[in-house]
């Protein structure tokens, strides 16, 4: 009799995640969001309590302003931000969601809350809220080691 050894904690949350971006993925499309790169969600979270210029969002992306730029550059040509020019300073360009990229952040948290009511139903409250602490206590613990933490919204 062989005996088969327990997937590792790392691929289990890896094939959890692509299992949920997958769903995700097909959920945005359904709606009409099928050219959501990768990077949209948290360029989204950040921009949904309002504007901010390119160095506040690469800051808080923990990347290069040339590589946010990147990001933006195509958010913008997919029709989810606008570039406002600041009115006291003309170099200073404001990022804001439009009514498409509210509208995508709108179905991707809708899904996020289903997704979780749906594991719950299928599994138990109290398994998934205990996954949720987990996962929750995993995020906290980068964020204290000086690693990107969305800010909430």
């Amino acid at each position: 009799m062989s005996r088969i050894d327990p997937l590792d904690f790392g691929v289990l949350l890896n094939l959890a995640f692509a299992a949920f971006k997958e769903a995700l993925d097909a959920d945005l499309a359904a709606a009409g969001f099928d050219d959501i790169g990768s990077s949209f969600g948290y360029v989204f979270r950040l921009l949904a309590p309002g504007p901010c210029n390119l160095s506040e969002l690469a800051s808080q992306l923990g990347m290069s302003a040339p590589g946010a730029l990147k990001v933006v550059d195509d958010m913008v040509a997919k029709g989810y931000v606008l570039r406002r020019t600041d009115a006291q300073d003309r170099r200073i360009k404001h990022l804001a969601l439009t009514e498409r990229g509210h509208a995508a952040l709108q179905r991707a948290r809708r899904f996020h809350r289903d997704y979780e009511q749906a594991l719950a139903q299928r599994l138990g409250i109290e398994p998934v809220a205990a996954t949720r602490a987990v996962l929750e206590g995993m995020a906290a613990t980068q964020a204290e080691r000086g690693g990107r933490m969305p800010r909430p919204t």
